[in-house]
């Protein structure tokens, strides 16, 4: 599908000075025939998998018809969504993921489709969590923060693709602190990346706290640092504090994960998803608790709302892509704006 012009509309979307949407008042009602899929572009146990199924459970009870996950990973997450894109844009496949993952991949060249392309059904956010082994040397993230600057060999990192939490990460570290020393060690998806590191493949991960949370309360990994600008509360294992003590000048915003569906889908299919999102998933008991145990932001939005919330680490991420080589398309060109 030619992909359109996005810079009007991304601006609109996400700078429109809008509170909350309100789902419309004449929405029809969709109702879904047989099981709708979802696919997940990362492997099962990962963050975006253990939550989407949470997510799934309560779409199901809200249409009274079967949300069905499917894990199709691949190159980054793009195999996954791509099969969402070039399927029937019928409301009848969805796709999960992070939504600064819906503006890499056109930097990197690996789906067409543009972020103004796409409905946005967000969520949670999950910061990424810089943690070591629980027999690690390094007690501080000041520690790691030596190692990686006087290390003759680059430090092993776990990875789980080339937009991962570990990736995005480390690029940001890397401006803050030039002249460290790491490599990354690539996964198909976070929880073999995490697993990586419980095991001693690899020296620390920087996957979400989603991610590391049952390892870190089980005592097998030890949590320096949260790639924020304030502290991270994790229930079962106390604070975590922010890597702004050791680089202020970090960038950070939150990584919001969600649904999405094709722009184009019928419009009583999203004035359905919009209805259901504003009265049922944003006041999810289930959804806060699930925030809540896994170190998430709970924080439903949807629309031009959710195109607002999303851009800033969106636009984070594209531009370090692009700044450090990794990708080769301009973000500009599909109307990202350069973060200040």
């Amino acid at each position: 599908m030619k992909s359109k012009k996005l810079a009007k509309s991304l601006v609109s979307a996400a700078f429109a000075a809008s509170a909350f949407l309100a789902a419309p008042a004449n929405a029809e009602e969709w109702k879904p025939a047989e099981p709708v899929t979802i696919i997940v572009p990362w492997s099962a146990g990962g963050s975006t998998d253990t939550v989407t199924r949470v997510v799934a459970g309560e779409l199901s009870k809200a249409f009274g018809q079967n949300f069905v996950i499917i894990n199709q990973p691949g190159a980054s997450g793009s195999v996954g969504t791509r099969a969402v894109w070039e399927a029937p844009h019928d409301g009848m496949t969805m796709a999960a993921g992070a939504a600064a993952d819906l503006g890499a991949y056109p930097v990197f060249g690996t789906l067409d489709a543009t972020l103004d392309q796409w409905r946005l059904y967000l969520h949670v956010a999950n910061p990424g969590l810089v943690s070591v082994r629980a027999d690690s040397e390094w007690e501080t993230f000041g520690d790691l923060l030596e190692a990686m600057k006087s290390a003759s060999e680059p430090i092993t990192v776990s990875s789980g693709g080339l937009s991962s939490a570990t990736a995005i990460s480390m690029q940001a570290l890397e401006k803050a602190a030039p002249g460290i020393k790491f490599r990354q060690i690539v996964y198909e998806g976070g929880n073999p990346a995490v697993i990586s590191t419980v095991s001693g493949e690899t020296q620390f991960t920087a996957q979400t706290a989603t991610e590391q949370v049952d390892m870190i309360r089980a005592g097998r990994l030890k949590p320096l640092a949260v790639i924020a600008d304030q502290p991270l509360e994790l229930q079962g294992y106390g604070t975590v504090p922010p890597v702004t003590d050791w680089l202020p000048e970090v960038a950070s915003a939150p990584n919001f994960f969600g649904i999405f569906l094709p722009a184009d889908a019928p419009k009583e299919v999203l004035d359905a998803m919009d209805k259901v999102w504003a009265e049922e998933i944003a006041n999810s008991e289930v959804m806060k608790k699930h925030a809540a145990e896994r170190g998430a932001l709970f924080k439903a939005t949807y629309g031009e709302e959710a195109a607002k919330t999303a851009l800033p680490f969106l636009s984070i991420n594209a531009w370090q892509q692009f700044d450090s080589g990794a990708a080769p398309n301009d973000p500009s060109k599909f109307g990202i704006p350069r973060p200040e």
